[in-house]
């Protein structure tokens, strides 16, 4: 009885350590050093401003947060920091079926600001949408 727990903790640790390595490999990387990025936001009203931003930073957050006159808040997430207003405008997905979405070269993006990567030329987007 004993080995089977020794068996199965040690088949639960080789599962823990194989996922580890799979992500780390799979994962987006960050690139260090300086980068030039776009950051285009759409209101509501679908009228937009273009933001340059030279930063060293390795998220779009940071790029985010680099941008002159760019204004956003939230809150830190399962997900990691999740946007519910920017330059003012708030969406809530529970109330109006509004949020911000975010996209890298016209894809929706996979990670939320906090985890998505930039690299140098990197063209994002924040659009306010409403859900469907």
């Amino acid at each position: 009885m004993k080995s089977k727990k020794i068996f199965a903790v040690a088949i639960v640790a080789v599962l823990v350590v194989a996922m580890a390595l799979a992500y780390n490999a799979y994962s987006e990387k960050t690139v260090e050093g300086m980068k030039h990025v776009t950051i285009e936001v759409v209101m509501d009203d679908e009228t937009s401003t273009v933001y340059e931003v030279d930063t060293d930073g390795e998220y779009l957050i940071d790029a985010m947060n680099a941008a002159d006159s760019l204004t956003f808040e939230g809150e830190e997430g399962p997900y990691g920091f999740a946007v519910n207003t920017v330059n003012g405008i708030t969406a809530n997905l529970e109330d109006g079926g509004s949020y911000w979405a975010f996209y890298i070269g016209g894809e929706y993006c996979n990670y939320g600001v906090s985890e998505q990567p930039i690299e140098d030329g990197d063209e994002f987007s924040i659009v306010y949408t409403v859900a469907q």
